[in-house]
């Protein structure tokens, strides 16, 4: 099951409803993972926004939710637009509030993805043994995310192979890449033993450094060169 809300507004679109948060990271002492505001907002942004567009939605609008103080405002929106100007996304209106009556001893956002997708598009698969599989990009989670920034799969790089035709992309989040192809198919069920990889598919990948695509034999090739070296075999056996 993805992480977005579906919403029909009339006979052609949907509306898609994407989020993510984030706790303890950022500037405060008492943060467990210190970068600064933008970057916090950046990964923030590029979990609900990659969640919007693999259910097929164009991201229209974000709602940011502020919980690190006034000063931190403008630092959180240069992250968004960071991500917007990732994707090629231009005149997406950022908007949300500020929590400035308490000081709160950590860091926190909220984060909030609106898109639109056309009903007819169609961006979910069963599973069948014609599938191939591939990680894109590598689990990472806290510092690792910082220390290893070159390994942490480029939103455009995401968004090129999501506009692919007949594939299925999904966004690894905190509880890892087997977690995350249960959630893929409901006619299968995967184990760690089924699945031959280079990658620990228990492993965290944090604000999505990572992410499953589901694809035709057939459309290897492209998906490599679009990929290059984020391109990572995962074997079901």
């Amino acid at each position: 099951m993805r992480d977005i809300i579906s919403i029909p507004l009339n006979n052609e679109e949907s509306l898609i409803i994407a989020s993510d948060n984030s706790g303890g990271i950022g500037m405060k002492k008492e943060d467990y993972v210190h970068v600064s505001y933008e970057t916090a907002a950046y990964f923030s942004f590029r979990v609900a926004a990659m969640e919007c567009i693999s259910a097929g939605g164009e991201p229209v609008s974000v709602v940011l939710h502020n919980f690190c103080g006034d000063d931190s405002w403008s630092e959180l929106v240069n992250g968004v637009q960071k991500g917007l100007e990732e994707l090629s996304l231009e005149n997406v209106p950022i908007t949300g509030s500020t929590e400035s009556n308490f000081d709160l001893h950590q860091s926190a956002i909220g984060l909030v993805v609106l898109g639109k997708r056309h009903i007819s598009k169609r961006f979910d698969k069963n599973f069948s043994n014609e599938l191939s599989f591939a990680i894109i990009g590598r689990p990472l989670v806290g510092d690792e995310v910082i220390k290893h920034t070159g390994q942490v799969v480029p939103l455009s790089i995401f968004q090129k192979i999501a506009q692919l035709e007949e594939i299925m992309v999904w966004p690894v989040g905190s509880k890892g890449i087997l977690y995350e192809l249960n959630q893929m198919f409901t006619n299968k069920e995967f184990t760690k033993e089924m699945l031959l990889t280079n990658l620990d598919v228990l492993k965290s990948s944090g604000p999505a450094t990572c992410f499953i695509i589901a694809f035709n034999q057939n459309q290897e090739q492209p998906i490599k060169k679009i990929a290059a070296a984020f391109y990572h075999s995962i074997i079901v056996k």
